[in-house]
């Protein structure tokens, strides 16, 4: 029964999603901000928007804006910025809206996952779960704003609701804050997770530099982070209604 009633929470709150989703932060304006591309609507339509505006390309740039194809449950798809270039096939990137409904994620993983290396293909890193999200997600390529340059992003309730996940600030020895990442094995990359849910990998030995008070941990039901945008999306919400009329019977 109360898996019943669980199934019952869930097909509500899909339902529900786009009322959420006004009410939400969205991808579109925070990349907006954070990377100063005057671009207005809907994330799958910045790549044409972008034509004879901004430059396009398929090598990562600081500050430009990675923009995504629509796939499975992200119809309208999706835009993130660059906010470090780590090495050919990881980047660090800084977006809203994506692992659960408004957050905002600075300065997680992004890898190339593309047979060519053109960033055609790329993994995500999922906040709630602290790994790579298991989707391959297809992108349009990159739009560069006229200057490189990281703008701040502050929560403004006139663009929706929003909370921010906590980021591993990292001193690199540079003069500036990130993540530390060491280089990619050839087979398979080994990766460390830290407490606030970023992706990081050996830290240098020497004494740590103060660190940022961590931003609020967010807590989510595993049973449900398997339908978040970020994770597959091989399941139609047919396929759910049927599990729960499945279960029910059962029961």
């Amino acid at each position: 029964m109360f898996r019943y009633v669980r199934w019952m929470a869930l097909l509500s709150s899909l339902t529900a999603a786009p009322v959420m989703a006004a009410t939400a932060l969205q991808c579109v304006p925070y990349a907006r901000v954070v990377s100063g591309v005057d671009i207005y609507g809907d994330a799958l339509t910045w790549w044409d928007q972008a034509q004879d505006h901004y430059k396009r390309g398929n090598r990562p740039k600081k500050g430009a804006v990675l923009a995504f194809r629509p796939v499975g449950p992200m119809t309208l798809g999706h835009v993130a910025v660059v906010s470090r270039i780590l090495d050919d096939r990881r980047v660090l990137i800084r977006h809203a809206n994506w692992s659960s409904p408004g957050a905002i994620e600075e300065d997680v993983l992004a890898i190339d996952v593309s047979d060519a290396g053109d960033w055609s293909q790329v993994r995500v890193w999922h906040s709630p779960t602290g790994q790579m999200g298991a989707r391959t997600n297809p992108t349009f390529g990159f739009i560069y704003p006229a200057k490189a340059k990281l703008h701040p992003f502050t929560p403004d309730p006139a663009l929706g609701s929003s909370l921010r996940y906590a980021s591993a600030a990292v001193e690199t020895g540079d003069g500036e804050e990130g993540a530390e990442v060491a280089p990619l094995p050839r087979a398979a990359t080994r990766m460390a997770r830290v407490q606030t849910h970023a992706m990081v990998a050996t830290v240098s030995p020497k004494p740590a530099a103060p660190r940022r008070k961590a931003a609020p941990r967010i807590e989510a039901d595993p049973f449900i982070i398997e339908y978040a945008d970020n994770s597959p999306s091989d399941r139609s919400l047919g396929d759910v209604i049927a599990d729960v009329k499945r279960e029910s019977l059962m029961n």
